[in-house]
């Protein structure tokens, strides 16, 4: 099933600077795997001993994944799913 993964600034130096990918799978696992099968050097700047490391968000059409069924949480053609690193800062 493909969607769009938006691919923030800060991390498109890894997908040769593009900001949106299509990806496929069942599920927003699937589909971050898929990222990181067509850009391999995202993924140590997304995940951290196997779980999405805590300054990533992740929207799956405008909804935190967090409140859905995390990585499982499944997805379907035109889906759009959105990397947000978190802003930190005083």
């Amino acid at each position: 099933m493909p969607i769009t993964i938006t691919i923030p600034t800060q991390l498109r130096q890894h997908t040769a600077g593009v900001s949106e990918i299509s990806a496929s799978g069942r599920t927003v696992k699937e589909a971050l795997d898929d990222l990181v099968r067509q850009h391999p050097a995202v993924q140590e700047r997304l995940f951290a001993d196997g779980q999405v490391r805590r300054f990533v968000n992740l929207f799956l059409n405008d909804e935190d994944v967090r409140y859905l069924d995390g990585l499982d949480t499944a997805i379907k053609d035109g889906d759009q799913l959105a990397i947000i690193p978190s802003v930190a800062g005083g």
